[in-house]
């Protein structure tokens, strides 16, 4: 065989073995530096149109001004969406969810890691990691109870910093890292008082720190004030958390799960607090959490979230008593029964959807075993069981009822 030969048969196979390769790479989601500079490139152009609305200055109040759809609920998510705009494409954190949250009531949002149940919380108290995070369509409307609502989203900074901490206060979920390692904890609670209480004085505000301290159960307050958190266990670092969370009297709790890093005994203790407490200031919570004993034990509504769309909400009685979602009943499934014995816990087969990449069907139908024809269209639609039980699945919806029978 020629030179030339042996040479175009190589370029042949090196076209073929170029070819396979860049076929590999596409099945796993490879993006070239050329597409990675490409979407880095667009997404910017995005998210600095969106930070520019966000630093003007003089922001007439009208702009983020509301009126609530219920006076008798203290926030009001209204098809919520925040994106993270990445180098590799949009993560579609949290999209299109729609909830309330009552006066005096605690909603529960349950989900496995990543569904967007902290996402959630964090646009309402602007805190998602900007410039790559950005709420770009909804609204949360926040009821000051003044007679006043507001569109979170649309806030200014300056004014978000006053109801932040003050009439709305977040439980972060790790108890360990969340407060200042190099400051007492005196300190950090009286910096939250202070800061929104101009008009005390050093005294009143000590005074009023000394009163939380005892208020969430510490019983040597005055000892743990000159304390730094290294010298505090789990369960008391959470309780200086809750402490500092309803120095203001908030309107509204989010505990993003609360108790997360304790033992069980200190567990059932934190629940109690929280539950006492709430009734005690009439604030209302939100808690987030994958832990459904917590969520039957506390909660009065119950919203179910997966990659970042809410499949199923309704009161607790209805959600445990009637699950309807599959990916609900699947969770149920999953937890240990007291009376029941099982050579091995159920687990929701396959995973979570590339959230940069999602279909365009219901997102749940590839890992769901009961899923039918209809299930391949396009996402199902909101369809509601009774007034307050609401599940997104074409198992309920009247044009298909015949069809899923079969």
């Amino acid at each position: 065989m020629s030179d030339i030969s042996k040479n175009n048969n190589s370029n042949i196979n090196n076209d073929k073995e170029q070819a396979k390769d860049k076929a590999l790479r596409k099945k796993a989601n490879y993006i070239s530096a050329k597409e990675t500079s490409s979407i880095s490139k667009r997404n910017k152009k995005i998210v600095d149109s969106f930070e520019a609305k966000r630093k003007r200055k003089n922001v007439q109040e009208s702009e983020y001004t509301t009126t609530m759809r219920d006076p008798n609920n203290v926030v009001e998510f209204d098809d919520l969406h925040t994106y993270f705009f990445t180098d590799i494409g949009t993560v579609k954190a949290v999209d299109g969810v729609s909830f309330d949250i009552p006066q005096g009531k605690t909603v529960g949002v349950v989900g496995e890691s990543g569904c967007g149940k902290s996402v959630t919380s964090l646009s309402l108290m602007q805190l998602v990691q900007r410039p790559q995070g950005q709420t770009v369509k909804g609204e949360i409307r926040f009821n000051d109870g003044g007679g006043k609502a507001y569109n979170i989203p649309d806030m200014p900074d300056d004014k978000m910093q006053k109801i932040r901490g003050n009439q709305i206060s977040m439980i972060f979920q790790e108890p360990m890292t969340s407060l200042n390692p190099v400051f007492r904890i005196g300190a950090q609670i009286n910096e939250v008082i202070e800061l929104h209480n101009p008009e005390m004085n050093k005294d009143a505000v000590r005074k009023r720190t000394l009163e939380m301290l005892e208020l969430v159960g510490i019983a040597n307050a005055e000892g743990v004030y000159n304390m730094f958190p290294h010298e505090l266990s789990g369960g008391m670092r959470q309780r200086v958390m809750i402490g500092m969370a309803l120095s203001c009297n908030p309107k509204l709790i989010i505990a993003d799960e609360p108790t997360t890093a304790l033992d069980v005994t200190i567990q059932a203790q934190i629940l109690d607090l929280l539950r006492n407490l709430k009734d005690k200031i009439n604030s209302s919570i939100m808690l987030i959490t994958h832990d459904l004993g917590v969520i039957a034990e506390m909660a009065d509504y119950v919203v179910v979230m997966y990659a970042g769309r809410i499949v199923e909400k309704g009161t607790a009685h209805e959600i445990f008593h009637s699950p309807s979602h599959p990916y609900t009943v699947g969770l149920m499934e999953s937890k240990p029964a007291i009376n029941k014995r099982v050579e091995r816990l159920y687990s929701i087969p396959g995973k979570v959807p590339n959230p940069i990449n999602m279909p365009n069907y219901c997102y749940f139908r590839d890992r769901c075993n009961r899923a039918f024809d209809k299930c391949a269209g396009e996402y199902p639609p909101e369809i509601y069981l009774s007034d307050t039980h609401m599940v997104t699945c074409y198992r309920y919806a009247e044009d298909t009822k015949g069809e899923v029978d079969k």
